[in-house]
Formats: structure tokens, sequence, C-alpha cells
């Protein structure tokens, strides 16, 4: 159970970057929390994600929370504003529209439910797919979207559609009073004001990966020929000590 505080005000609205990074935030907090921590600095909690100790310090003062000088910060408490600041004091039922090999995965992810997102509904247009059970849920016909939505009490879409019906799913989702959706459909959606969008794109994802390997890769030959090179490292255009010795003897 939450610690009784006082009633929660919002002061003023929070950047998208920090909200980017109260999940960040929230996970190791959570670990911590497990792992019996009771308290952890700012400086601690930078390192851990990956960020400097004066973002922490202002993104926290966001919510509030200033930390106590040589103490830190109540690790059971952060857990429990961030938490309250991001909406997860409460469930957030979601429905997927697509029961393809994608929709099939994120509906039979355990990981949605446990962190107060359960599947409150998975629906498809193809009828072969209808009235089969995925992750526990029954798929039903799209045209039983707003009836779902309406029952389940639904504001969260998510898009697992090839990327020619993506848009239609969107549209749909918007009609039937969904305001957020979440979309993995390699495309870019359109919706009316109001409603949020955000993208899971995974090639993006792999670039991002494979800019940082090409930089290892990049640091490695380097290493080598600074090894090769007796410790100085090679100007680009200029040969290397090894590769000079072995000009002037050929």
């Amino acid at each position: 159970m939450a610690p009784h505080r006082t009633p929660h005000v919002t002061r003023r609205r929070i950047p998208e970057a920090t909200v980017a990074r109260l999940p960040v935030y929230l996970q190791i907090l959570s670990e911590q929390a497990e792992a019996g921590v009771a308290s952890i600095s700012s400086e601690g909690l930078a390192e851990l994600a990956g960020v400097n100790a004066a973002k922490v310090r202002k993104d926290l003062s966001y919510l509030g929370s200033y930390g106590t000088r040589g103490v830190g910060y109540e690790v059971d408490y952060l857990v429990y504003q961030i938490r309250r600041e991001l909406g997860l004091d409460h469930d957030w039922p979601v429905v997927i529209v697509g029961a393809g090999n994608l929709g099939q995965a994120l509906a039979g992810y355990g990981g949605f439910g446990e962190r107060g997102f359960p599947v409150g509904g998975i629906v498809d247009i193809d009828v072969a797919k209808v009235d089969t059970v995925v992750g526990g849920v029954r798929v039903r016909h799209i045209d039983e979207l707003d009836a779902i939505v309406r029952s389940k009490d639904i504001s969260i879409g998510i898009v697992a559609t090839p990327p020619s019906t993506a848009q239609d799913a969107a549209d749909r989702l918007v009609r039937s009073g969904v305001s957020s959706i979440l979309n993995f459909a390699p495309v870019v959606l359109s919706a009316p004001a109001g409603v949020t969008v955000r993208k899971v794109d995974l090639a993006v994802e792999l670039q991002i990966l494979s800019y940082h390997e090409q930089r290892r890769g990049d640091q490695r030959r380097t290493e080598q020929l600074r090894a090769a090179s007796g410790g100085v490292t090679p100007i680009a255009g200029n040969p290397s000590p090894a590769e000079s010795r072995r000009d002037a003897t050929a």
C-alpha cells in the first residue's frame, strides 16, 4: 500500500523529455526497493540511469521531491510519487487492433498486465482469427471495437496491423473514443488534435544499435593499429611506422 501523504497537486506541466525518463527512474527504483535499499542519492540514481545528477534533481523537482541533504531520496516514496505522476495508481486496460503474429505476441506478454496495462480486448478483420483465444483473451471482430472500448472504459489502443491497414485501424480507434495510440506499424499515423500517438519503430532502434556497434568496431581497429604502430596512433592518410619500414625495405 502506498504511504499516506498529502494530496497530489500538479504544479506545472512536466516536459516531455522528463516524462520519458520517469519510467526509467521507476524501473531502477523498483529494483532498488526489491533489493531492500531504503534511500538513494541523485548521483546514485543518475549513474544507474545513465544521466547526470543535475538532470535527475531537476526531473524529480517536478514531482515536488527534493530529497534530504546527506540522505538522498526515500526509495519507496519516490516510487509512489512517480507511479502517481504517471497515472499508474490504477489500471489502464488496452485494446489491440490486429491479431497477427505481432498482436498475438503483445497479447501474450504478461508484462503489460503486471505493469497496469491489462489487455481488455483484441480485434481483427480476419474472420479466421475471430473467436480464437490469445493470451487468455478472445479475439473479436473489429466491428465490435466500439462496444469493447465502451464496456471496458478503454482509452489506450495498440495498432499491430500491416502498414496498409494501420491508418484505418487508428481511425477506428479514434472513432471509438480512444485518445492514446501506440503504433507498432512502420508508418506515420495521422490523428486529430487531442489524440496522442506514440510510435514504436524496431528498425530505428536497430539502426541506433548498429551505430554503437560501428563505433565499437572503429575503436577496436584504432587500438589494433596503435598496437601495430608501437603505441602511436596513425594519422589518417599517413603511413604507420610499420608501413614506413616495409616501404623502406621494399
